[in-house]
């Protein structure tokens, strides 16, 4: 069953986060994720949310959106991201 990331991110220093995409996209690209939504523009419709930054990624399963998350790949990536934004993350599986 397929499984997310949901992510809504407020990036707070651009040029650090410019520093992460490269290091996000290869970690990414290795646990075989597939970017849906990346930044795009966002309207809002009900219950008052407006993301920054929305972004959704699909990954074969839940296990292996853990395994991107949590792997060596993208930990120095997540690091940069948490020092240059503010985010909101979340792991959903699909139907």
């Amino acid at each position: 069953m397929p499984a997310y990331i949901v992510a809504d991110i407020e990036v707070t220093d651009p040029a650090a986060y410019e520093t992460y995409k490269p290091l996000a996209s290869a970690a990414l690209e290795k646990y075989g994720a597939k970017v849906l939504v990346r930044g795009g523009k966002v309207e809002p419709k009900e219950g008052g949310w407006t993301p920054a930054r929305l972004v959704v990624l699909e990954f074969p399963s839940a296990e292996q959106a853990r395994r991107f998350y949590d792997s060596p790949e993208y930990a120095a990536a997540r690091a940069i991201r948490m020092r240059a934004s503010r985010s909101k993350l979340v792991i959903v599986e699909g139907a």
